[in-house]
């Protein structure tokens, strides 16, 4: 981070004294808080990954010298941390697409390093998810606050100045809270002082970037998320991977990161990159078959097969229980097949078994990876019916789950977070954080899915036109087929060659003729 008089430059633009002074003060704070010591020293080792090493060859980073040591030929280091479920699906599409590449892919995860990286993060997750969650429970919290937090916008001002004053809360698309965040991440740098210094590097966090730059390495490429341009995603030393143009015109010209709206300077085009959006491997590399077997279930009247996906801070429970129940005589009638992922979280399990107690023999229960394996495996040719309950114990599979069955189902039920860039039919919920809302423009716009549907009844509205019409699943697969072929969701792929230097070579798809 570069400074000058006293004050942080970020691109050529300069925060003022007073920020300046806030920026180093929350550093030392948070030193202090943490126990950091700057001359600490990481011992680090690899193992296999024990969830998805078999799927992505993955091997973990971890802090230990119980494993081999990391061999950097050939080597891509996936870094990430758990904020929702959205950047662990990021580093599973970097690594995937690394692996397809040809390259060794290496998974470093913040909360698996004790210490500071974990002590830090679980800190910042929990005040994430608590406030996530609560926008979901008073609309007043998330429109006057949480949607001003996530967004810059400036609702109420005097209640704008109050969350000024809170010291985990600046709002996030201003240039003062990138230099504050990369105070933060700062405190990383031991750890990443202990990797080879020009190792290819992906990162699916700000932080993680950040921390990475800040201990000295050279070869960072950050995948970046969302569709709203947000000051604290830039990390000045490393290149970032942009997944639409809209969103790459915002971080070029820095627009709106400035608190009075000043033009600033821009970020240089060899920092910035249109990559597209970034999706596993296996999902791109199948989009046409995939969407040709939507479209030859559609005909032959097959259940039409829903799949809802529970985010990582757990919220939305009432959405979910009010789309069981809506599906349930659509499931007995045999038009719909319903698959419900609760990611890891237990305890919305336990209270949606105890509202859904009376259905309880309908329930079809995949609560281990070789269960839902399995069970996406025989359908994928086969047929499929019933109300299936996914949930894992881990982040890995819980994350992964939605991948492996976007696969096979024909339309997925989600709020607009990173599975808005994915390529398969997707009724978009309410968005939880006004930056979601332009995740859902996004694949609106490009005919991923639906505009994003802002109540329970708008929500049920949009399945019953999936469920008993053809005309918007027709549409969507014929728009997902032409967007892969225009490379829009080459992102992963393109951030591996940012980082390695490597053309990925696709083979040729399946025509898009007869498909409809």
């Amino acid at each position: 981070m570069k400074m000058q008089d006293g004050q942080y430059i970020v691109y050529g633009n300069k925060l003022s004294r007073r920020q300046s002074k806030q920026a180093t003060n929350w550093n030392t704070w948070l030193a202090k808080k943490f126990h950091y010591d700057p001359d600490e020293k990481y011992v680090l080792s690899v193992k296999d990954n024990p969830y998805l090493g078999s799927v992505f060859g993955l091997k973990d980073i971890l802090r230990t010298d119980e494993g081999l040591p990391l061999d950097p030929t050939n080597a891509v280091v996936v870094n990430t941390i758990r904020m929702g479920f959205g950047h662990y699906r990021i580093a599973m599409a970097g690594a995937s697409c690394a692996r397809a590449m040809g390259f060794q892919p290496y998974w470093l995860d913040l909360l698996a390093i004790p210490g500071v990286p974990t002590d830090l993060i679980n800190w910042c997750n929990t005040n994430y998810s608590r406030y996530s969650r609560l926008s979901q429970r008073s609309p007043w919290f998330n429109k006057y606050i949480w949607e001003c937090l996530t967004t810059g916008d400036r609702t109420l001002p005097l209640l704008w100045e109050a969350l000024n004053t809170w010291i985990v809360t600046w709002p996030w698309r201003f240039l003062k809270t990138n230099v504050k965040d990369y105070m933060m991440s700062a405190l990383l740098k031991n750890l990443y002082q202990a990797l080879p210094s020009d190792i290819p590097s992906l990162t699916s966090h700000m932080w993680n970037c950040m921390g990475a730059v800040a201990g000295g390495m050279t070869n960072v490429v950050d995948m970046m998320f969302d569709n709203w341009p947000m000051a604290f995603q830039l990390t000045e030393g490393a290149k970032h991977g942009v997944q639409s143009p809209s969103g790459y015109y915002g971080f070029r010209t820095m627009r709106g990161f400035d608190e009075s709206n000043k033009i600033m300077d821009p970020v240089p085009a060899d920092a910035l990159f249109y990559t597209g959006h970034h999706v596993d491997h296996e999902l791109v590399e199948n989009i046409e078959v995939d969407c040709a077997a939507r479209l030859r279930r559609m005909r032959n009247n097959e259940p039409r097969r829903l799949l809802v996906t529970m985010g990582g801070a757990g919220a939305q429970r009432e959405l979910f229980k009010a789309i069981i129940e809506h599906c349930l005589p659509l499931i007995q009638q045999e038009k719909v097949t319903l698959f419900v992922n609760l990611g890891d979280h237990k305890a919305n399990w336990d209270w949606l078994e105890a509202e859904l107690a009376h259905l309880k023999g309908l329930i079809q229960p995949h609560f281990t990876w070789e269960d839902t394996r399995a069970l996406v495996d025989s359908i994928r040719q086969g047929p499929a019916s019933g109300l299936h309950v996914f949930l894992h114990d881990n982040t890995f599979h819980a994350v992964y789950a939605t991948n492996y069955l976007m696969r096979v189902v024909d339309v997925m039920i989600t709020k607009p977070s990173e599975l808005a860039f994915y390529p398969v039919p997707i009724i978009f919920n309410e968005r939880v954080g006004g930056h979601e809302m332009w995740g859902a423009i996004r694949g609106a716009e490009l005919g991923n899915g639906t505009v994003e549907a802002r109540s329970i009844p708008h929500t049920l509205q949009a399945i019953d036109l999936m469920v008993q019409e053809s005309d918007l699943l027709s549409m969507y697969c014929d728009c997902i087929i032409k967007n892969k072929h225009i490379g829009v969701y080459d992102g992963a792929y393109k951030c591996v060659e940012l980082a390695t230097g490597k053309k990925f070579e696709r083979k040729p798809g399946v025509s898009t003729t007869n498909l409809g």
